[in-house]
């Protein structure tokens, strides 16, 4: 290739991020159909949550109440924590770097280019036409043409190229009414953070911090707990008074000196004696960013929008951690709590508008970028809630794609929403108040060999996936109360649930979707006290293992699954049943629980 040759590529959807976000997306966007390049500038995929970072991946799931407020995200996001708490008992980091790798190599619909970064973007009549990305490590020059462009790089790196609208720092109380914004507005941001492992080795493990290191009292670390030391703190912080783009490299170099600083004072100071045999294992020199550009798109996600959970007819994600803020100054402010943390009072919807340009027609954004206030923006920021967001809108791209409209055309459009939101339903994504419509499984008869009294064996075609009724679940007229599953008897030994259809149907795919645990926190994540609250290293004990599925035509029997080994909450399976008159569903094992459950069954 000659010098400064560009390589020209073409494709149905750009995704500039290779974060949680933009893996979602484009495993969203890329198994409904669209041919979907992801570009990430990071030799591995995962953002803060990969190897060079290593923070877990939060969301909504504050602990809940069994069988009443089941919070945790589901779909892409828990198809990849599932599959990571199974493959990754020994909690390496790397191990999820892995299976994001994996799962992104094996849709054939995903060209995936790492270590690419986008550098320009070729914009007309407020389109998109290309943008520019640049591989040193192989010295080559992509240009890349799409239909649509999704920026989901965080600092907004390609909307920036492209001339979106966006805003920094922090709105004034009188911009959008919010109680919990700033007298005026200012350019602070949330800082960047550093993290660390560590390891007793039995033996005494001498630290010497470089010179350059800061010094730390315990009245300096006050409000900041350091006494668990296997796993870094997030409070680790610094650069929010600075521009987190601009001026990341010293916002790293100051971590560095902070980071280690709080390492000497633990294993120096004479305050904290049983760390004498801990020793650093290792520490990141890539700073995890919390904020840098919101976008500005058709709708501004507002503190007053999800304090009251507005019920948005183009609602394609939902959150629910709590409004977060942090002292811009970080670690500095000294005599404040590291952070303010006000949960909302329900789970609340994210619209599509939200991830919609305002004057670039065709492109859209998701993660830390979202087009919301900082208020907002401090709940919505954390990783899983921006993994549902990310499949959102690679499932509404690739439906607008799939009918051959533009951005511009199918936001705006009822029928595609609507379509894509049943979409999501379909591939087990949870949005406030919204059920899944078409289900051949609601016109048959239920029957099963035992049930539990809050477990009718109807409750699988009721249209709900979860009970998120309680506290801290969704506003109470968007949801209705109950488990939503069927339960067996835990003394049934070989619990079965079937259904009977008066005529006889044709089905071409049926849907299980089973029960995880979604009450529970399930996360990688480093820190040894949050295991107990997990059940981390293997399935779900409520979770199918072992079961069949047997069809009926009228005149006989035909097995048309075993599944052994099972894990996962969602099974796809692509059926011809031409004749279908009975189903049923025979339970050889759970995962540990003493009776069957099973949440949803879908026939289509």
């Amino acid at each position: 290739m000659e010098r400064n040759e560009v390589n020209w590529l073409d494709t149905d959807l750009l995704i500039a991020g290779g974060g949680m976000t933009g893996v979602a997306a484009a495993l969203a966007a890329a198994r409904n159909g669209a041919r979907v390049i992801l570009c990430q500038d990071r030799p591995v995929l995962g953002g803060n949550a990969s190897s060079e970072i290593r923070m877990n991946i939060s969301g909504a799931s504050a602990i809940g109440k069994i069988l009443e407020t089941e919070r945790r995200e589901s779909g892409i996001i828990e198809e990849i924590v599932l599959e990571c708490s199974v493959r990754n008992p020994q909690r390496s980091a790397s191990m999820l770097d892995l299976i994001l790798y994996e799962k992104c190599r094996a849709e054939p619909n995903i060209t995936l280019l790492l270590n690419t970064a986008i550098v320009g973007a070729d914009v007309e009549d407020s389109r998109i036409r290309s943008v520019t990305a640049v591989r040193e490590s192989t010295e080559d020059r992509f240009a890349i043409r799409a239909e649509m462009f999704v920026d989901c790089t965080g600092d907004g790196r390609l909307g920036f190229e492209a001339g979106a609208d966006y805003t920094t720092g922090r709105e004034g109380i009188d911009e959008y009414n919010e109680s919990g914004a700033s007298l005026n507005r200012d350019a602070y941001r949330l800082g960047s953070s550093l993290l660390f492992t560590s390891k007793d080795m039995g033996r005494p493990m001498p630290f010497t911090p470089p010179p350059w290191a800061r010094k730390f009292s315990e009245e300096d670390l006050k409000f900041r707990n350091h006494n668990a030391w296997e796993f870094g703190y997030w409070w680790v912080e610094f650069g929010g008074t600075l521009d987190t783009i601009k001026d990341n490299e010293s916002i790293r170099d100051e971590l560095l000196a902070i980071m280690l600083g709080v390492w000497d004072h633990i294993k120096n100071s004479g305050n904290h004696p049983d760390s004498a045999n801990w020793a650093l294992d290792w520490f990141g020199f890539v700073p995890g960013k919390r904020e840098s550009r919101r976008f500005l798109g058709q709708h501004v996600l507002t503190q007053n929008d999800i304090q009251q959970a507005v019920d948005f007819d183009d609602v394609i994600a939902y959150g629910g951690w709590s409004m977060d803020t942090h002292p811009p100054q970080g670690i500095d402010a000294k005599d404040e709590k590291p952070c303010n943390q006000p949960f909302t009072p329900y789970l609340y919807g994210i619209p599509l508008r939200s991830m919609i340009s305002r004057n670039i027609g065709n492109l859209m954004f998701a993660g830390r970028n979202l087009s919301a206030t900082h208020i907002a923006f401090s709940s919505t920021r954390v990783m899983a809630t921006c993994a549902v967001m990310g499949e959102g809108l690679g499932t509404f791209a690739a439906t607008a794609i799939k009918r051959n409209l533009s951005l511009e055309r199918a936001w705006r459009d009822d029928g595609v929403v609507k379509e894509a939101q049943q979409q999501l339903l379909r591939q087990g994504a949870f949005l406030p108040g919204l059920k899944l419509e078409r289900n051949l499984a609601r016109q048959a008869r239920i029957s099963a060999s035992s049930e539990q009294e809050a477990g009718a064996c109807g409750n699988v075609v009721d249209g709900h996936t979860r009970a998120i009724y309680g506290e801290k679940g969704v506003r109470p007229d968007l949801t209705t109360a109950g488990t939503h599953r069927w339960m067996s008897q835990p003394g049934d030994a070989r619990p079965w649930l079937e259904l009977e259809w008066k005529e006889p149907i044709e089905v071409s795919r049926i849907t299980l979707v089973l029960d995880t645990g979604l009450h529970r926190l399930l996360m990688l994540c480093h820190l040894d006290s949050l295991q107990k609250h997990m059940q981390w290293g293997r399935p779900q004990a409520e979770t199918l293992k072992e079961f069949k599925l047997m069809a009926f035509d009228g005149q006989e029997w035909t097995e048309i699954a075993f599944i052994r080994d099972h894990y996962q909450r969602m099974i796809h399976l692509p059926v011809e049943l031409k004749q279908l008159k009975k189903l049923r569903l025979e339970v050889l094992s759970t995962n540990g629980l003493d009776h069957a459950r099973v949440v949803e069954i879908v026939c289509e």
